[in-house]
């Protein structure tokens, strides 16, 4: 064993285990907390609200209810690509819920649990996808 390198002693060991437990209980907590939100917006969006607990499905249930097609559910597996849909889809799903495209970056992009938690536990009610809706308004222009 080198002197120089520092070691760990047990009550190094113990602490770090400490700090990681209390992380992890922290992370659990965000993460039933996020569920349930998400649960509660996809039932009222007409969606199956255990949706929100199947990976890439839950995805797929988001772009349905901004009024995306299904397979921008690949572009959100794509890092850095990610960002940019899913703040557009943020918006989408915003204007479904009859709320405007700040509350879309702010509410669902940036801080998504108490922008989710807003539309399943408030007032907000869902009124269609707001990109289907907006595209069909494009066609009928033109």
């Amino acid at each position: 064993m080198d002197p120089s390198q520092p070691t760990l002693t047990e009550a190094d060991t113990a602490a770090l285990l400490g700090v990681f437990a209390v992380f992890g209980i922290i992370a659990l907590v965000f993460a039933v907390i996020g569920v349930i939100v998400m649960w509660k917006t996809f039932a009222k969006a007409g969606q199956p609200g255990w949706a929100a607990i199947v990976p890439i499905y839950n995805l797929y249930v988001l772009t349905k209810i901004g009024g995306r097609p299904g397979w921008w559910t690949v572009l959100l597996c794509i890092p850095g690509v990610n960002f940019v849909v899913l703040a557009i889809l943020s918006i989408d799903i915003a204007k479904s819920f009859g709320k405007d495209a700040v509350f879309g970056i702010v509410g669902l992009w940036l801080f998504s649990i108490v922008g989710y938690a807003i539309l399943g536990f408030g007032n907000a009610q869902y009124r269609g996808p707001a990109a289907l809706a907006g595209a069909q308004q494009y066609n009928a222009a033109y």
